[in-house]
C-alpha cells in the first residue's frame, strides 16, 4: 500500500478488455456473486502457493460464465463484480496467469515470490516484506477503553482546523447524519469516545479477501492506528473534550482495505470502492496508494490489469454518486512528470529502480473521478514530502510539517484520534481527510449534488495559495519548482467558504 502513517501513506498506487461502467444507480448486485467452485483441468498443479488474482472480463459477463472460465484455468472465484467485469480469483497453480493471459489476470502477492530458483514449494511461505515507511506502521492498534481516554479539551492544539476555518464553519453547518463518509483505510476504532457516535457499523466492512465482510472483526483496526486518525479529522465529536473533526455531524463507515502488513492490494481497493457504491456513501477518503507499485503502469503486463480493475471500480463508484478523494503521496514526486520509481514492488526486500512515464499513475489519486489532495504545513506551504503535479493536484489540505511549528504548539503535525487517546501524524494521509470533511459539509448543504458538482464546489471554495517566495531545492531529489497549481491545485480547502458560498 501503502498505508504508511506519517510520511508515506498517502498512505501512502491496454491490451485489456474495454470497460463500459455500469449504470449510475447501484443495486444489490453490486455485492459480489457467491463463491462458485468449478472443477479445473486435470493438469492443474495443486502444489504451489495459493495466491489471489484480479481477473478481467467484459463488464456484464455472468457470474457463472466468469467462474467457469476461471475454473478452466485452475482458479476459483472468491468474488465477482459483474457490473465492472472484475473477479477475485484464487489459485495454487503457478501457471494460472499464463493460462488466462497476463493481460487479464494479475496477482500483487506474486511479486513477493522468490525471483530465482523457481516458484516456492510447500515448504515456502509467501510473506510480504515490510519496507521502511511511515504508513506501514507496526504499532499495536486496538479499540479504546473509554475509561483511559483523556477528557481534556485539546481543540486548541488543532491548528489544522483553524487553518481551514472549520470551527467557524461548524457554527453554520456541522454536517448531516444522512451523509456517510467511507474511510477506506486500516479500520476505525468504533469505541473511541470521539468516534462512537459517528461510526456506522451497518455500513462498515472489511475487504481483505476482496469480498466485503460486515462482521465487526473484519473492519476493526488491528495493526495500525492510521484509519482511526483519519476518521477523527473528518468527524470527531464536537463535545468539549478531545479533538473535533471538520464535520462532526456526519457518519463514518469503516472500510478496511489495509492488511496487517500495511499493504493495499488491488483486490482490496476494488472491494472498497464497490462497497462504497453499494452502500450509497456520499464521500470516500483514500489515504494510500495501491500496492505493490508506487506507480502502476497502464501499459505494463500485470500492472495494466491492476490499473484497469481499480479504474473500473472507481468509475463505477463515481457514477453511483460517490465523491472519491485521495492523497497524492509522501514521495515528494512530480506526478505530472514521473521519471523513476525507486521503491517498487514494495512487497519485496529489494525493490528495483525502474523508469516510469505518464502512463504510470499513483492509484487511486490520479484516476478520473478522484479529487487528488496534496499537503501544506501550518505556514500554508508545501512540506518536502508532499508529492505534487500540475493537472494532478486538485486541492491541498493541512498535512503538517515538523519544520513548520505553529505558535504555542508542541508539534507541526496533525492531532487526531487514535485507539486509547490522541496522537500527532504528518502526511498527505492527514491532508486528504480535511478535504473529505469539507466535502461532507458540502454534501450536507447540497443534498442533491453529485460527485462532479461536489468536486467543483470544493475547488471553487478553496483559498488559492501563491508559490513560496523562497521556494528552492528540496532534499527529495530534483528541485521541486512551484507552479502554484502543481503544488496546491485550486488552493487550500476552506470549510467556512464551502458552507457559506
Amino acid at each position: 500500500m501503502s498505508l504508511r502513517p506519517p510520511q508515506r501513506v498517502a498512505v501512502l498506487m491496454a491490451a485489456i478488455i474495454a470497460a463500459a461502467v455500469a449504470p449510475p444507480a447501484p443495486s444489490e448486485s453490486a455485492v459480489p456473486t457467491p463463491v462458485l467452485l468449478v472443477p479445473g483441468p486435470s493438469d492443474c498443479s495443486p502444489d504451489g502457493v495459493v495466491l489471489r488474482y484480479v481477473m478481467l472480463f467484459p463488464p456484464g459477463t455472468s457470474g457463472s460464465a466468469a467462474a467457469a472460465e476461471a475454473g478452466a484455468s485452475c482458479g476459483a472465484t472468491a468474488a465477482y463484480y459483474q457490473e465492472i467485469g472484475v473477479a477475485i480469483v484464487t489459485s495454487p497453480d503457478p501457471a494460472f496467469d499464463d493460462r488466462v493471459g497476463p493481460d487479464r489476470a494479475y496477482s500483487a502477492e506474486s511479486e513477493a515470490l522468490p525471483q530465482s530458483g523457481g516458484l516456492p514449494g510447500d515448504d515456502t511461505q509467501v510473506v510480504p516484506v515490510g519496507v521502511s515507511s511511515p504508513l506501514r506502521g507496526r504499532a499495536e492498534a486496538r479499540t479504546s477503553d473509554p475509561r483511559v481516554v483523556a477528557s481534556a479539551d485539546r481543540t486548541g492544539e488543532q491548528w489544522d482546523m483553524a487553518l481551514i476555518r472549520a470551527p467557524k464553519a461548524r457554527e453554520v453547518e456541522p454536517g448531516n447524519r444522512d451523509v456517510v463518509v467511507g474511510v477506506l483505510d486500516s479500520g476505525v476504532d468504533p469505541t473511541h469516545p470521539d468516534l462512537v457516535a459517528a461510526v456506522d457499523p451497518g455500513r462498515s466492512a472489511g475487504c481483505l479477501s476482496g469480498r466485503a465482510d460486515r462482521s465487526p472483526s473484519a473492519w476493526a483496526p488491528t495493526s495500525s492506528i492510521h484509519g482511526t486518525h483519519v476518521a477523527g479529522s473528518i468527524a470527531a465529536a464536537d463535545d468539549g473534550r478531545g479533538v473535533t473533526g471538520v464535520a462532526p455531524g456526519v457518519r463514518i463507515a469503516a472500510v478496511k482495505v489495509v492488511d496487517d502488513e500495511g499493504f493495499i492490494y488491488p483486490e482490496y481497493a476494488v472491494c472498497g470502492f464497490m462497497w462504497a457504491a453499494q452502500q450509497r456513501m456520499r464521500v470516500t477518503n483514500s489515504s494510500y496508494f495501491v500496492d505493490p507499485w508506487l506507480f502502476t503502469c497502464a501499459d505494463e503486463p500485470g500492472q495494466a490489469v491492476a490499473h484497469e480493475a481499480v479504474r473500473r471500480a472507481v468509475q463505477y463508484a463515481a457514477r453511483a454518486g460517490v465523491f472519491n478523494i485521495a492523497a497524492v503521496g509522501n514521495e515528494g514526486a512530480d506526478l505530472a512528470n514521473p521519471v523513476q520509481d525507486m521503491r517498487s514492488p514494495d512487497n519485496t526486500p529489494a525493490p528495483r529502480p525502474r523508469p516510469v512515464d505518464d502512463s504510470c499513475d499513483v492509484l487511486p489519486a490520479e484516476l478520473a473521478g478522484v479529487t487528488a489532495v496534496s499537503a501544506v504545513g501550518s505556514e500554508r506551504t508545501r512540506p518536502s514530502y508532499s508529492s505534487y503535479g500540475s493537472d494532478v493536484v486538485d486541492v491541498t489540505g493541512p498535512g503538517g510539517d515538523p519544520a513548520q511549528l505553529p505558535e504555542g504548539s508542541s508539534s507541526g503535525c496533525v492531532l487526531s484520534t487514535i485507539p486509547d487517546g490522541y496522537g500527532y501524524a504528518c502526511g498527505t494521509s492527514m491532508a486528504a481527510p480535511h478535504a473529505a470533511g469539507v466535502a461532507a459539509l458540502l454534501a450536507s448543504t447540497h443534498p442533491d449534488a453529485g460527485p462532479e458538482q461536489l468536486a467543483t464546489m470544493l475547488a471553487d471554495s478553496a483559498d488559492p495559495l501563491p508559490c513560496p517566495t523562497d521556494d528552492g531545492p528540496t532534499d527529495d531529489g530534483p528541485d521541486a519548482e512551484c507552479t502554484g497549481d502543481g503544488f496546491y491545485g485550486h488552493g487550500l480547502v476552506d470549510a467556512l467558504a464551502a458552507v457559506t458560498g
